[in-house]
C-alpha cells in the first residue's frame, strides 16, 4: 500500500465489492483530469490484473491497435497484428479464455483516446462485451479516462449496443478540506487550517494540484511558482483542463465564463443570450457534462410551500427557473484573479495578499468551500440526518432588494440562513452587518411568505465576537468544523 494514498474510502469500498462480486462487472471510473481515478484504482487491484493497457494520446488507429496487441503480447508471447478493433478484442479473449480459473480484472486507463474517429472501437468493446464477458462471471472490466463527456455519452448513455451495460459507475471527486489536510500531514507539511482552506480556495482539492506545492515556500510562493510564473506548472492548466475533458472545449468555456458573471448563477435563457449558442439538445448536453466533473451545480431558486405546490411538472426535471451556479475553486480563481492579473508580475498573488483583489477573491472563494462542503456544515448544525434543499436567493420587497447567497431549506420547517465571512480572527459584528441581516432576513419573509422557522447561521473562520451587534445570529460554524 502506498502510505500517501488519501481518502477515498467509500470509493476504494465500492471497487473492492464490484470485484469480488460473483459476476462479470463492467465499472466506468470518471471525473477530471487529474483528479486521481488511476491512482485509485492501481492502488485497489495493485499487480492483480490479467490485462492493463493505457490509450495514447493524439495518435492514429493503427499505433492503437498497436499499443493494445503490446499489452496481449507481454502477457501471450508472440502474436500477429490486428487489423481492427474487433480483432484486438478477440485476440483478448483468447488470451484471458487460457487463464486459469478465476477472477479476471481488465483494466484500461484512457479509454477515451482509442476511439479514434472512423475507428469503430464501441463496435469492437460492444462485442467484446456483449458477446462474451457478460456471458461469465470472472471477467471484471474496469475502464477510465479524463474525458468525461466521452465516458457519459458512451458508455454511461450509450442509446445503443452498450445500453445499461455498465454495471457500476464510480465518479471521483477532488478532496475535502478533511482529506487535504491528511494530505499534507502525510507529507509532513505544517499548515494551519486556514492555510489549508486558502489552497483549496485556489487549488479545489485536486490531489495532483497539491502534489506540486512545496513545503519550503509559503502559500502564495506556491501560487506564484504554479500559476503566475510563465513556465508555472499549472500556469495554463485551466486550458489543458477543459480541452482534456470535452472534445469541443471551447463551447464549454463560454459557459462557465457566463456563469462566473454572476454569483447566484445564471438560468438557462440567460446562458444562451450571453454565449450565443444553440438552445437544444446540445446545450442540455454540455451543462450536464459540466455538472458532471463538478464545475457547476443546477439548482431551483427558492420557492415559499404554496408556491411550490403551485408549480407543474415532475419532481426533479429541469425548468425555466433552473440556475446553474460556478462551483469549481480552480476556475473561479482563473476567472477572478488570473484573467486579471498583471502578466508580467511572477510574484502577483505575494503582492495582492492585502489588496483589494485578495479580499474580493477570497469572499467569493470562501462562499464557494461552503457550498462545496454542505454536509459538513450540517454535521456542525446537528441536521446531518435532514433532508435539505440548498438555494442562492435574490428577492425584492417594498422598496428594497437583497441577496442571500446560502440557504439551507430544511425538512424540519426552518431555514438556516447563512452568511459567510473569511476573516482572520473572530468576526467582530458591526452597526452595517446587523442592519444588512435584519434587511435580508425581513425582505426573504415578505417576498417569500415562508413560515418556516428562521435561523441566522454565520459561517466564518474563528467564530463570532460576541458583541452588542451579534445577537442576530441564531448559530455560528467555524472552518474547523468543516475538516470532519
Amino acid at each position: 500500500m502506498n502510505k500517501l494514498f488519501i481518502g477515498r474510502e467509500k470509493e476504494q469500498q465500492l471497487l473492492n465489492e464490484y470485484i469480488s462480486s460473483d459476476q462479470s462487472e463492467f465499472i466506468a471510473v470518471y471525473g477530471r483530469r487529474r483528479v486521481g481515478k488511476t491512482f485509485l484504482i492501481q492502488h485497489v487491484i495493485g499487480n492483480d490484473y490479467a490485462f492493463y493497457v493505457a490509450g495514447m494520446n493524439n495518435v492514429s488507429m493503427r499505433m492503437q491497435l498497436k499499443n493494445f496487441m503490446q499489452g496481449i503480447r507481454k502477457k501471450k508471447g508472440s502474436m500477429p497484428p490486428a487489423e481492427s478493433w474487433l480483432d484486438a478484442f478477440i485476440a483478448l479473449e483468447d488470451y484471458l479464455e487460457s487463464l486459469p480459473d478465476g477472477r479476471k480484472i481488465v483494466f484500461i486507463d484512457e479509454m477515451p483516446w482509442m476511439d479514434t474517429p472512423r475507428s469503430n472501437f464501441i463496435s469492437g468493446l460492444e462485442h467484446f462485451w456483449n458477446s462474451w464477458a457478460s456471458w461469465r462471471d470472472d471477467i471484471k472490466l474496469i475502464v477510465c479516462g479524463s474525458a468525461t463527456s466521452w465516458i457519459l455519452n458512451n458508455l454511461i448513455k450509450n442509446r445503443g449496443g452498450l445500453h445499461n451495460r455498465v454495471t457500476h459507475k464510480i465518479p471521483l471527486k477532488p478532496f475535502t478540506l478533511k482529506e487535504c489536510q491528511e494530505y499534507f500531514a502525510a507529507r509532513q507539511f505544517r499548515l494551519s487550517t486556514r492555510q489549508i482552506a486558502e489552497c483549496y480556495m485556489v487549488l479545489g482539492g485536486v490531489p495532483f494540484y497539491l502534489s506540486k506545492l512545496s513545503k519550503a515556500e509559503g502559500i502564495a510562493q506556491n501560487i506564484d511558482r504554479l500559476l503566475f510564473a510563465e513556465d508555472g506548472e499549472l500556469h495554463d492548466e485551466f486550458s489543458s483542463l477543459y480541452n482534456s475533458l470535452y472534445k469541443n472545449a471551447a463551447r464549454h468555456i463560454k459557459i462557465v465564463t457566463a456563469i462566473a458573471t454572476k454569483g447566484k448563477g445564471l438560468t438557462r435563457q440567460e446562458l444562451i443570450e450571453k454565449t450565443s449558442l444553440s438552445d437544444n439538445g446540445k446545450f442540455s448536453q454540455m451543462l450536464e457534462e459540466l455538472e458532471s466533473c463538478g464545475f457547476i451545480r443546477s439548482y431551483v431558486p427558492f420557492v415559499s410551500e404554496t408556491a411550490r405546490k403551485r408549480r407543474t411538472g415532475v419532481a426533479g426535471n429541469k425548468n425555466s427557473d433552473t440556475l446553474y451556479q460556478l462551483i469549481d475553486p480552480f476556475t473561479l480563481f482563473h476567472f477572478q484573479v488570473m484573467r486579471r492579473a498583471d502578466s508580467n508580475d511572477a510574484n502577483y498573488w505575494s503582492n495582492n495578499q492585502n489588496s483589494h483583489v485578495f479580499s474580493t477573491w477570497s469572499g467569493l472563494a470562501f462562499e464557494m468551500l461552503c457550498l462545496n462542503h454542505v454536509e459538513q456544515i450540517k454535521v456542525a448544525l446537528g441536521i446531518s440526518g435532514i433532508t435539505t434543499n440548498v438555494f442562492s436567493w435574490f428577492g425584492k420587497g417594498d422598496n428594497r432588494s437583497a441577496q442571500i447567497d446560502m440557504l439551507i431549506d430544511r425538512a424540519d420547517n426552518a431555514i438556516n440562513l447563512c452568511e459567510m465571512k473569511f476573516y482572520s480572527k473572530a468576526y467582530p459584528m458591526s452597526v452595517k452587518d446587523e442592519e444588512d441581516i435584519e434587511r435580508k432576513v425581513s425582505t426573504f419573509l415578505e417576498a417569500t411568505k415562508t413560515d418556516k422557522t428562521i435561523i441566522v447561521t454565520m459561517i466564518t473562520d474563528k467564530g463570532l465576537e460576541r458583541n452588542e451587534h451579534s445577537e442576530c445570529i441564531q448559530k455560528v460554524v467555524t472552518l474547523d468544523q468543516l475538516f470532519c
